[in-house]
């Protein structure tokens, strides 16, 4: 066996076995040696590399001691120490953790864009989401149960001193451990330390055995497949967690092969490349290492091929659990009802289960060649009809193009009024109400400057940038707290890079001062964002946009946070009014120096998110774009000494609004020659 899995990875080994040279102990090592190397020397960055094979005693290493940023990687010693409290009944994996505001945090995961606030998830769960999406939020939510310090002391126990949560994932500013966050910051390890942890886990030293077969279960469904996981065989199991910043990319995990599992450990770091794209350099080299790890490893018997695609069992993932899933929908009476979700979970291993108690066969929960033949045909994800019956249909088509009409665009919701009077002339749904992302900030941006119409001592008034403004998910202006700006150049970070953190700046500052006080006898125990924006709804009603209600200050997705492209472009009109406002939302950057509370001081440029200030004729107004809302754009066109006012809600992508917004445009400019007051509403 081992003369057969090196021989295909190396001509030295049968060279040395032709000299009575060393095998056993040295050859492995070296052979990993000699195919690893050349990549990491040539890759323009920092590198350390573990890989162990428990079974053999094979194991190569490079610079496994040197301490490297961990990232999200960090979340599995997180999991660990979560798993050891359970275990200690310090805590209850099925307990309900509510979901706030507050808690959410940008970056990867669904939490934050997904689900609102009171969503009840349990501990479970939540570690499901860390490890599975690498959710930030679920993350700082498993941390709250456990607290900060506990990671560090777990690893303490199990003699991991590098391995270390310095604070809760985007925020850095509550670190126990100042100078190791500035260092590595969210967390730090080691290679080593990062395959004794996996190992530990794996050998059930880590914690109890079925708390450490879930952890395993957790690493089995994580979702990146960009680094080490790239190019190994969709079917082979591996159970992994990788992470990423800018300058560092790293994956870590167990491959299961039939002679045993092998420990691996990418750690990257100072890399050149700091893309964010597929062919990002760190993530290609640890593709390119997991597959020679897994070809090193493999045999050549095919064995292990066979066995990762003819048996399924828990934590299988992939297009045969789909059909197997689908397939005991039908078989089974009654029917599980399983998610089609293509993982291998518990319903599916009771559901194959039962499939095999009443066919009289051994329970096992696996799923090989004897069970599929027992099963039968499965079951299509879509019922393919003969190719006889497809070949003789003839399919219609719908009336051609008519030369005249509305433009083709890609959003559901928009109106074109005039510039100068802000009379509507054409629209499609413009009265539907839609989440409208930050084009909220009109309203925001409005607020201000009318009050600045009244007090113009305003603008210089110093705005001090709180950490619930830095900690507010999304676009930024790139303030951090306790620096300052003036409320005039805040504006420009509100309108330009489309700050969400800015937005809450601003309220937190004018939130009680807007609110109609002679309606609130308790306005001073307002929360000031909450009061800021009951203003903009105040402002709203003033302005009669009646299908208008704001629950936010940015446009970040809640149920209740809503407008129309009818009233969105009646808000437009009103804020150009202000030249103030003209001016801001039509320049294109805007450098500032900002101040911390220490003293220092820095350069900021801001530059603005609206592609059409780059094309002569065009003016502001705002971009908005969220997942719900879709990509949103108010904006100005003027030819001649005509000016039009146009609102798109929804269009299908970030470029797509700009292409709708043309079209729209150019149609109506070809249009507003016949005009006339019969042609209103189309």
């Amino acid at each position: 066996m081992m003369l057969k899995r090196f021989s295909k990875s190396s001509n030295l080994f049968v060279a040395l076995i032709l000299m009575g040279g060393p095998v056993a102990s040295e050859l492995p090592g070296e052979t990993l040696k000699a195919l690893l190397e050349p990549l990491i020397r040539n890759h323009r960055g920092e590198v350390s590399v573990m890989v162990q094979h428990p079974a053999s005693g094979e194991e190569y290493s490079w610079q496994a001691d040197t301490p490297r940023p961990a990232a999200s990687l960090i979340k599995v010693a997180t999991m660990v120490t979560a798993y050891q409290f359970a275990d200690r009944d310090r805590l209850d994996l099925d307990q309900a953790v509510v979901l706030n505001d507050q808690d959410k945090v940008p970056g990867s995961g669904v939490l934050t864009e997904n689900f609102t606030a009171g969503l009840q998830i349990s501990v479970r769960d939540l570690i499901r989401l860390m490890i599975r999406y690498s959710d930030n939020t679920a993350t700082n939510l498993v941390v709250d149960q456990i607290g900060l310090p506990s990671t560090t002391q777990a690893m303490d126990t199990i003699g991991l001193t590098n391995t270390r949560l310095h604070s809760k994932v985007h925020r850095g500013s509550e670190s126990i451990a100042p100078e190791r966050s500035q260092r590595f910051g969210l967390g730090s390890t080691t290679a080593r330390e990062t395959v004794a942890l996996l190992k530990a886990v794996l050998n059930e030293e880590a914690a109890k055995a079925e708390s450490c077969a879930a952890m395993i279960e957790h690493l089995m469904c994580c979702e990146d497949d960009t680094m080490l996981a790239r190019k190994l065989p969709p079917s082979f199991k591996f159970a992994h967690k990788s992470g990423a910043i800018s300058h560092s990319r790293c994956d870590a995990g167990i491959m299961m092969f039939k002679d045993g599992p092998v420990l691996i450990c990418v750690l990257t770091t100072n890399n050149e490349d700091k893309s964010w794209t597929d062919d990002n350099e760190a993530q290609l080299l640890c593709a390119e290492i997991g597959r020679l790890v897994y070809d090193h490893f493999q045999t050549d018997s095919g064995d292990e091929g066979e066995t990762q695609t003819e048996v399924l069992q828990r934590g299988a993932i992939g297009s045969s659990v789909e059909m197997l899933q689908r397939t005991l929908n039908s078989r089974l009476e009654p029917s599980p009802n399983l998610s089609v979700d293509g993982d291998f979970g518990p319903a599916t291993e009771a559901a194959v289960k039962q499939f095999q108690f009443d066919a009289g066969v051994p329970v096992t929960g696996r799923v090989d060649r004897a069970f599929w033949a027992r099963l039968g045909p499965v079951v299509p994800s879509v019922e393919v009809e003969k190719p006889d019956v497809v070949n003789g249909r003839v399919l219609p088509k719908a009336e051609r193009d008519a030369l005249k009409g509305l433009p083709f665009v890609t959003c559901p919701s928009w109106i074109i009024c005039d510039g100068d009077t802000g009379r509507p002339l054409w629209q499609a749904n413009a009265n539907d109400a839609r989440h409208t992302a930050s084009t909220t900030k009109i309203m925001t941006a409005w607020l201000v400057l009318k009050a600045g119409e009244e007090n113009p001592e305003i603008f210089g008034e110093q705005i001090l940038f709180s950490r619930r403004a830095d900690e507010t998910p999304g676009s930024t202006s790139g303030l951090k707290e306790g620096e300052s700006v003036s409320v005039k150049e805040a504006l420009y970070g509100l309108l330009l890079p489309s700050g969400n953190d800015m937005s809450v700046a601003l309220a937190e500052h004018f939130g009680k001062r807007f609110v109609m006080s002679e309606q609130l006898q308790n306005v001073d125990e307002l929360d000031p964002v909450q009061a800021f924006v009951m203003a903009m709804n105040q402002e709203a009603k003033r302005l009669e946009m009646d299908s208008t209600t704001y629950t936010n200050p940015h446009g970040l997705s809640e149920k209740d946070h809503l407008s129309t492209a009818g009233d969105l472009a009646k808000l437009a009109f009103t804020a150009l009014g202000n030249p103030m406002f003209a001016d801001y939302v039509s320049t294109r950057e805007r450098g500032v120096v900002v101040r911390g509370s220490s003293g220092y001081q820095r350069n900021v440029i801001w530059k603005n998110t609206n592609q059409l200030l780059a094309i002569q004729g065009y003016e502001g107004v705002k971009t908005g774009t969220t997942s719900k809302a879709g990509a949103c754009l108010a904006s100005v066109c003027f030819r001649e000494d005509r000016k039009l006012l146009l609102v798109v809600l929804g269009s299908s992508s970030s470029s797509s609004r700009y292409t709708d917004s043309r079209n729209l445009y150019r149609w109506a400019w070809l249009n507003l020659t016949g005009f006339n007051d019969e042609m209103g509403d189309h």
